[in-house]
C-alpha cells in the first residue's frame, strides 16, 4: 500500500494496489472510492483532508498498526 498527499489539492490518497481504476464512488463526507474492473478496491481519497483534520501537512508521521 501507498500513502500520498497532495498538498495543492489537499487530498489525502491511499493506494490499496497499482491498477487502473474503471470506477468511482463519491461517498458523503468528501471520500472516493475507486474500484478496478473486477469491482476489486483500487484506492481511497479524503478531500480537504488538513481541513478536516485527517492530516497535517506539517507532521509526517504515518503509524501502521499490525
Amino acid at each position: 500500500m501507498k500513502v500520498k498527499y497532495d498538498a495543492e489539492a489537499d487530498i489525502l490518497i491511499f493506494i490499496l494496489r497499482d491498477a487502473f481504476p474503471a470506477n468511482a464512488i463519491s461517498e458523503p463526507g468528501g471520500v472516493i472510492l475507486s474500484y478496478d474492473e473486477s469491482d476489486e478496491p483500487v484506492s481511497i481519497e479524503f478531500l480537504n483532508a488538513s481541513k478536516r483534520k485527517l492530516f497535517n501537512p506539517q507532521e509526517l508521521i504515518l503509524t501502521i498498526a499490525t
